[in-house]
């Protein structure tokens, strides 16, 4: 790759951590203004979604607006037991999973409609897993923007 088209193509990955254009076309609108085609973006974010550079290419919901509570959650799984976090990570109600080293060593943060859901979600996976887990709810939230320079 020429170093012209490398400095457009990271140019390119900067302008879409901060903004995309929410039109039917979006991919044209940026090829004209990176001057590449069409196919050549898309393949690029393909190959870096391949090569697990990045893990998701997407809208993000604000599910606060939608009405929905988040909780962050952690519990204990024994070393011979590690891979229910694998299992548990694969719900849909879970949006991020971390192990960790720590007494708590598996982390997840978990996405409701209502306090009622989020606690008989949880009572379900105990009950599955037999696992007891811990509820730390947001008291606060902080939103914080990650856009990495590139």
């Amino acid at each position: 790759m020429d170093n012209l088209k490398e400095k457009k193509l990271k140019d390119l990955l900067n302008f879409l951590q901060k903004d995309f254009p929410l039109v039917p076309e979006p991919f044209k609108i940026l090829a004209k203004k990176f001057s590449l085609e069409e196919r050549e973006i898309i393949e690029f974010l393909k190959n870096l979604k391949k090569r697990k550079i990045i893990r998701h290419f997407g809208a993000t919901i604000n599910s606060y607006k939608l009405g929905y509570i988040t909780c962050l959650c952690a519990t204990s799984l024994p070393e011979d037991k590690i891979k229910l976090a694998y299992e548990i990570a694969k719900f849909p109600e879970i949006t991020h999973a971390y192990l960790r080293e720590h007494e708590l060593n598996f982390w997840f943060t978990v996405v409701t409609k209502s306090e009622k859901d989020l606690k008989e979600f949880c009572k379900n996976l105990e009950e599955k897993f037999q696992i007891k887990i811990k509820l730390f709810p947001t008291i606060k939230k902080f939103k914080v923007k990650a856009v990495f320079e590139i």
